[in-house]
């Protein structure tokens, strides 16, 4: 059990059934009346995001989420399947709950799958990945000292913003929690 008081961000509660994760906390102390902790906690198994107060004192259930290391093999349409490197055990997940995370994945990519209670419900792509662009405007010779982007499309099928010296073919490393460009690798 943990109290509302020792909420911090990313901090995984079970309340009503559902499982939440802290995005923002106040503590808000008035001058009338008691304390208490205004929240944005966001349902991590359907992504919606609420806004409540809590007693400080009101306990609720800390939920344990697992995290584990599993290889992207390949989709067939609206499942998505990973595979375990130790047990070599594959699970399928839906393309909702895998939607986010697969702009940066590749087949073979190693990945980390999340689980609650013995069930997959979320996917994290690694924090930096290397990327082929599959489509760009070719950079013109004098480009590269000015300041500027352009749009470039990787070979997952997102479309990024690149420096203008950025070339099709070059492969490039992407950071997947802003989707922003890196470098040039």
């Amino acid at each position: 059990m943990i109290s509302a008081g020792e909420f911090r961000k990313g901090v995984t509660f079970e309340l009503d059934g559902n499982i939440y994760n802290v995005v923002d906390f106040q503590h808000v102390k008035p001058g009338k009346g008691a304390a208490f902790v205004r929240t944005k906690i966001k349902n991590i198994i359907t992504g919606q995001v609420l806004e409540r107060t809590f007693n400080p004192t009101e306990k609720v259930e800390e939920a344990k989420i697992e995290r584990k290391e599993m290889q992207y093999l390949y989709n067939d349409g609206e499942i998505y399947y990973f595979m375990d490197m130790e047990t070599f055990e594959q699970i399928p997940l839906n393309y909702e709950q895998v939607e986010d995370a697969m702009k940066y994945v590749v087949e073979n990519m190693m990945v980390s799958i999340q689980f609650y209670k013995g069930k997959a419900f979320s996917v994290l792509p690694p924090m930096f990945v290397e990327l082929n662009i599959t489509e760009c405007e070719p950079g013109i010779q004098g480009d590269t000292s000015k300041a500027g982007n352009k749009p470039a499309t990787l070979e997952t099928g997102v479309t990024i913003q690149v420096p203008l010296f950025v070339n099709q073919g070059d492969r490039i490393r992407v950071d997947t929690r802003t989707g922003s460009y890196m470098e040039r690798v």
